[in-house]
C-alpha cells in the first residue's frame, strides 16, 4: 500500500489489513504424514495434485520406525506453466544443504541439519508425473533418509528363511533379475537394486526396501514370461525399465526387511568355470562408500555403519546360468557355504 492509501486506511475505524508478502509462498493448507520406506514423512502442500502424487507413491509403506518426521513442504506456484518437462535438476551439497536446480521455477532445498525440504513447482511440472516423482518427491524424503537414518546399498535383497543377503554389483550386473529369480525359486523379496542399511544403536545389519516394485530392463522378458508385453516405461533418469508391482504377483513372498548375513557381489561375465568365491574387503568398502554424501557426522555415522556391515561373509557369484546362481546361493543360506 502507499503512504496516501495507508493514510485513508488509518482515518477510518477498521485496522489495516496486511496480506503475504509478495516473497512469501502461499499457504500449504493440505497436510499428512506417510511413511516411504517405513519412515515418517511428514508432506504439507498448497496442490491436491501433489498429495495425490505422494499417495500414490508413498502410501503402499507401512509405518516401521519412530524416528523424527522428515518435513517435506512442496509449494506450486505460477510460472512457465507450457507443457514442456523441465530439464533435468542440477545438484549441489554445500552442507548441510542439498540443492537442485532444474530452472528458475522448479528447484528444491534439502536441509540435512533441520530435516526438512522445501520444494518449489511450476504448475507446468505438474503434468510430468514420472519427472515430478523421481527428481523431487522421491528425492526430497530419500536425501534425509540416507543421510540421517540409513545407510543406501546399490544392491538387491533377498532372504531365505531367517538369513539375508545383498546381492552388489555394478548397474547392469543382474541384482534386479536375481532376486526375482530367487522369489520366483519361494524366497523372500525385500529389494530389487536400492537397499537401506538402518541405522541403529545396537547394529543389526538390518536392511530395509520398495518390496512392492521390481524393475526390469526390458531384455528380462526373455528370461521371465509373465513381463512379456507389458509398457517399456522411460525412468526420468532416462533407463528404459519395465514395472512390475509385486502384490500382483501370486505366492511371491515379501518382507519390507530382513538381515543382512552375506554379501555377493555379481559377476556375469567371468570367463571361466561358475562358482562362489571369497572376495575383498576392502574392494566392498570402497564400493558402498563410493556412492555416500552428507554432513561431516553422519558420513561417519555411515562409515561405522558399513564397517558393521562388513562383519557379514563377503562373496563373489561367478556365473552365466540363472538357475546355478539361484541354487548356489541357496546352498549357501541353508548351509553357510
Amino acid at each position: 500500500m502507499t503512504i496516501e492509501e495507508l493514510e485513508a486506511v488509518c482515518a477510518t475505524s477498521e485496522a489495516p489489513e496486511f496480506y503475504r508478502h509478495d516473497l512469501e509462498g502461499p499457504s500449504l493448507s493440505l497436510q499428512r504424514m506417510f511413511y516411504p520406506f517405513g519412515f515418517p514423512t511428514e508432506l504439507r502442500t498448497n496442490s491436491a495434485e501433489i498429495m495425490k502424487e505422494a499417495e500414490d507413491v508413498w502410501s503402499i509403506f507401512d509405518r516401521q520406525f519412530a524416528t523424527e518426521p522428515i518435513r517435506v513442504d512442496v509449494y506450486v506456484m505460477d510460472g512457465d506453466d507450457t507443457a514442456e518437462c523441465p530439464p533435468e535438476p542440477r545438484y549441489c551439497l554445500m552442507p548441510p544443504l542439498v540443492v537442485s536446480i532444474a530452472d528458475p521455477d522448479n528447484y528444491s532445498i534439502v536441509d540435512l541439519a533441520r530435516n526438512e525440504t522445501q520444494i518449489r513447482l511450476s504448475r507446468g511440472a505438474l503434468q510430468h508425473r514420472s519427472y515430478l516423482r523421481y527428481f523431487f518427491l522421491e528425492h526430497s524424503s530419500g536425501c534425509q533418509i540416507a543421510t540421517r537414518y540409513a545407510t543406501p546399498i546399490h544392491a538387491g535383497c533377498v532372504a531365505l528363511g531367517e538369513r539375508g543377503v545383498l546381492l552388489c554389483g555394478d548397474s547392469g550386473a543382474g541384482k534386479s533379475t536375481l532376486s526375482y529369480a530367487c522369489a520366483r525359486a519361494g524366497w523372500t523379496y525385500v529389494s530389487d537394486d536400492g537397499s537401506l542399511l538402518v541405522h541403529s544403536d545396537a547394529p543389526q545389519r538390518r536392511i530395509t526396501g520398495n518390496c512392492h516394485q521390481v524393475r526390469f530392463r526390458p531384455s528380462a522378458a526373455q528370461l521371465f514370461p509373465e513381463i512379456d508385453g507389458l509398457e517399456i516405461t522411460p525412468r526420468a533418469n532416462g533407463k528404459p525399465s519395465v514395472e512390475l508391482s509385486t502384490a500382483g504377483l501370486p505366492g511371491l513372498a515379501r518382507a519390507p526387511h530382513t538381515r543382512a548375513d552375506f554379501l555377493v557381489f555379481l559377476n556375469r561375465r567371468a570367463d571361466g568355470p561358475a562358482e562362489l568365491r571369497p572376495y575383498r574387503t576392502d574392494v566392498a568398502r570402497t564400493y558402498m562408500r563410493q556412492v555416500l554424501y552428507g554432513c561431516r557426522d553422519s558420513l561417519a555415522k555411515q562409515y561405522e555403519a558399513i564397517e558393521h556391515l562388513l562383519h557379514a561373509e563377503i562373496y563373489e557369484l561367478r556365473y552365466s546360468d540363472l538357475d546355478w546362481a539361484v541354487a548356489r546361493l541357496r546352498t549357501l543360506l541353508e548351509e553357510g557355504c
